[in-house]
């Protein structure tokens, strides 16, 4: 997906939610807990109920290794089912993979060719050779961790260096450099809404990718103040509680928040 596809999306939809799809067995209904695919049965049923409402949907893949080989089949079969039956949609794979060489190849091969998501998530602190391997995918994303919405995040990504400059932002910067906006998208935490003015700053165009609303205490108004451009420039992104109802009710709510017409 381009970029402009990707605005095209949120202006036809008047959102920019990005959905969890983190299937958690003991949140699920009692009918689905022990059926062998219940990821993947629990995955279509939500999909198709926010479906309207939502421009991306982030399975992250920690709930799907955890079983194994069926979990990577469920995996896959729901990008299949996104991309079969909601093609419009962009679908990242929430891997937080960091390797380099041979091996970043390979985790870039597996997340854009053989499972065929649009995006993933990557750790940059083993430098360029973490990110330049996914660059090379015509229409697919990196999303870099850059200021996460963890409270432990002030250990590495807000410390200062002997400049002063908190590291998130030297992140932000070399990475950049890589790639377009085209290429790449940054997480920046809802937690810390005020730093998302200096996201800007540093990268006035390109995608964000912001967790931690709801839940972890972000606030969407301010996410969307200090972090909103002209080609709404968001990804906000809600797990916990996902259903029908509330991608509604959210989705309204950032329809009051966005622009009349957005720029691609």
């Amino acid at each position: 997906m381009t970029y402009n596809q990707l605005v095209k999306q949120i202006g036809l939809k008047r959102s920019f939610l990005c959905a969890g799809l983190d299937g958690d067995r003991a949140q699920m209904p009692p009918h689905l807990r022990k059926d062998p695919n219940a990821l993947f049965a629990f995955n279509r049923e939500l999909i198709d109920a926010t479906a309207e409402y939502v421009v991306a949907y982030k399975p992250n893949t920690a709930f799907y290794e955890v079983e194994g080989s069926s979990g990577w089949r469920q995996l896959s079969q729901t990008v299949a089912y996104i991309k079969e039956n909601y093609p419009e949609i962009l679908i990242i794979a929430d891997a937080k993979r960091g390797d380099i060489g041979h091996t970043a190849q390979r985790y870039a091969r597996a997340f854009f060719e053989e499972l065929n998501v649009d995006a993933v998530t990557l750790s940059p602190y083993m430098g360029a050779d973490s990110l330049t391997p996914f660059l090379g995918y015509k229409e697919k994303w990196a999303i870099v961790l850059a200021l996460t919405s963890n409270d432990s995040a002030s250990d590495f990504e807000m410390q200062s260096l002997a400049n002063g400059q908190p590291l998130f932002e030297v992140v932000i910067q070399k990475s950049a450099l890589l790639g377009t906006k085209e290429q790449l998208m940054f997480v920046a935490g809802a937690t810390r809404p005020q730093a998302l003015a200096r996201f800007r700053q540093l990268i006035p165009d390109h995608f964000l990718l912001v967790p931690g609303v709801g839940a972890q205490g972000g606030n969407l108004e301010e996410v969307a103040l200090y972090g909103m451009n002209p080609s709404c420039g968001l990804l906000v992104n809600v797990s916990r509680g996902m259903s029908a109802f509330r991608a509604k009710e959210i989705a309204q709510k950032m329809d009051l928040l966005l622009p009349n017409t957005l720029v691609c």
